[in-house]
């Protein structure tokens, strides 16, 4: 047997091991063997991970507008041109299929496009003679030193989502990527400096909870931007703002899709299928519940049954594969252990992915796609987020009752309609209090990268969205400079008085 290598962190442009005793196992969930360890740092690593960027702080910060672009670019090529040995290590350790993991990278890609607009995003206000010989502008610098904490589910995109932003603005950035799937995040350490970027500008430092307390913590880190579990985005944002550090929190998610009789019933339940079995359900923005008017009810659900039984459970390299492994154990048990209690409280398994596998992989973590119908709102199922290739069937008499349900949940990450009706999209559109990214006849209504992601309620912990013109603004501060210059000869006869006329 070949010797499991150990996945260092990455501090001051090179691999950096430290403490070689303290690792966690990374499996590849397709056949849950154990493919490397990942190095846990401790307190001294998190330190000189900080110091570096600290330093490069200086340098990067002072580079040019023209130069960030430059840099900014080239890592936007170098990402194309490695779209398909970075998809292959998402689906290594993650198990997502590879189109799905190349969609995760395209999707961070426009982030890096977007960000590669700095100087144009950049751009103060000026006001000429604003009083007489005084001229008012402003702009924004960079923070310092940001950390971005993010999960197992999108190892790239996240990543992607914080740091060109950040990147771009001036700051420098240390990732805590997720222990299950961290080798994406040193492949992206490793882009960014052949792109240019200056050593210990960006840093990758793995481990635990301990990890992620300390850059809570630490007087150096300016702001911490993270995505993951409600709970943990409450912690993450009350540690954070308490220790006097910017926060971006974005939670977890039940995001449902209201479909009316009037809906083109094919297409509606061919982008449910994609958008409940994709990336075998394990993204925020899945859409796992499915509110359908009791007139169409019976017809959609035929459909469902029908797609939900030709999507193919394959391992994630398979070039017919349409749904992965779950990422660990644990989620699926949890996931089978959810759709066991949908069955246990009166709803139908329709099509049950519980205990399938592809032939040859029984020792991995396996979940097949599962479709349950008379779900209501009180089960169990519908008031969690399964995270998991389940698409739940609930039946509404109208309009009104499905978004009563969106407005009831507690999360408010995206929902969607399917309709014909433009009155009836506007209605559900205007509708307060239900979520904060809606799809009209779009299943994941992800926004561009030049708007801004981010949900209501507990979805979001604060009022920050990621990435577009807020992540600019979050990584930035706003500073105005009044100014004037008199004239040498006045200068010296003229004393200043505070007086009405001042400002004259």
């Amino acid at each position: 047997m070949s010797e499991i290598p150990t996945i260092p962190h990455w501090i001051d442009g090179k691999p950096f091991i430290g403490a070689e005793d303290k690792t966690t196992d990374v499996r590849n969930p397709a056949t849950g063997e154990v493919i490397a360890k990942v190095a846990a740092a401790t307190s001294p690593e998190v330190e000189t991970a900080i110091v570096s960027a600290a330093a490069a702080f200086e340098i990067w910060s002072n580079y040019s507008l023209a130069k960030r672009s430059a840099v900014l670019f080239r890592f936007r090529e170098l990402l194309v041109e490695h779209t398909d040995e970075l998809a292959e290590i998402v689906t290594r350790e993650h198990g997502k299929v590879l189109s799905d993991a190349k969609g995760e990278i395209g999707r961070g890609l426009e982030v890096v496009e977007f960000a590669c607009g700095i100087p144009q995003l950049l751009k103060g206000e000026y006001s000429d003679q604003a009083s007489t010989g005084i001229d008012v502008y402003s702009f924004r610098q960079p923070l310092g030193v940001v950390a971005g904490i993010t999960p197992s589910n999108f190892p790239v995109m996240i990543p992607l989502w914080m740091s060109p932003v950040a990147l771009a603005t001036g700051n420098t950035f240390i990732l805590k990527p997720p222990t299950k799937d961290p080798s994406a995040g040193n492949f992206i350490a490793q882009m960014w400096k052949e792109a240019g970027l200056p050593d210990g500008a960006f840093n990758v430092i793995h481990g635990n909870r301990d990890v992620i307390q300390l850059l809570l913590t630490h007087p150096d880190i300016a702001a911490v931007s993270f995505v993951g579990s409600t709970s943990t985005a409450h912690h993450i944002y009350e540690t954070g703002t308490s220790h006097g550090k910017r926060v971006q929190a974005l939670g977890a998610a039940k995001n449902h899709a209201i479909v009316l009789a009037d809906a083109d019933l094919e297409f509606t339940a061919n982008n449910l299928i994609a958008a409940a079995f994709g990336a075998a359900g394990e993204r925020c923005m899945s859409l796992p519940a499915v509110l359908v008017e009791d007139s169409v009810a019976d017809e959609l659900t035929a459909l469902l049954v029908e797609k939900t039984k030709a999507v193919k459970l394959r391992v994630g390299t398979d070039p017919e594969a349409d749904l992965g492994a779950i990422i660990t154990p644990e989620a699926r048990d949890r996931i089978v252990s959810l759709i066991t209690s949908a069955e246990e409280e009166g709803a139908k398994v329709l099509v049950d992915g519980r205990g399938q596998a592809p032939a040859g992989y029984e020792n991995g973590f396996w979940v097949g796609p599962t479709l349950i119908d008379g779900v209501t709102t009180d089960m169990t199922i519908n008031q969690n987020e399964v995270f998991g290739p389940t698409l739940e069937i609930l039946r509404i008499p109208d309009l009104a009752a499905g978004i009563k349900i969106i407005q009831d949940n507690p999360y408010g990450n995206g929902a969607a309609i399917f309709t014909s009706s433009g009155e009836a999209a506007r209605t559900f559109v205007r509708s307060p209090r239900t979520a904060g990214m809606l799809g009209v006849n779009v299943p994941i209504p992800v926004p561009v990268a030049w708007h801004s992601f981010g949900g209501w309620k507990e979805s979001l912990v604060g009022e920050t969205h990621i990435y577009g013109p807020e992540g600019v603004k979050f990584f930035t501060r706003g500073k105005v400079v009044t100014q004037r210059w008199p004239h040498n000869s006045a200068s010296k006869s003229a004393s200043f008085h505070f007086s009405s006329d001042a400002a004259k």
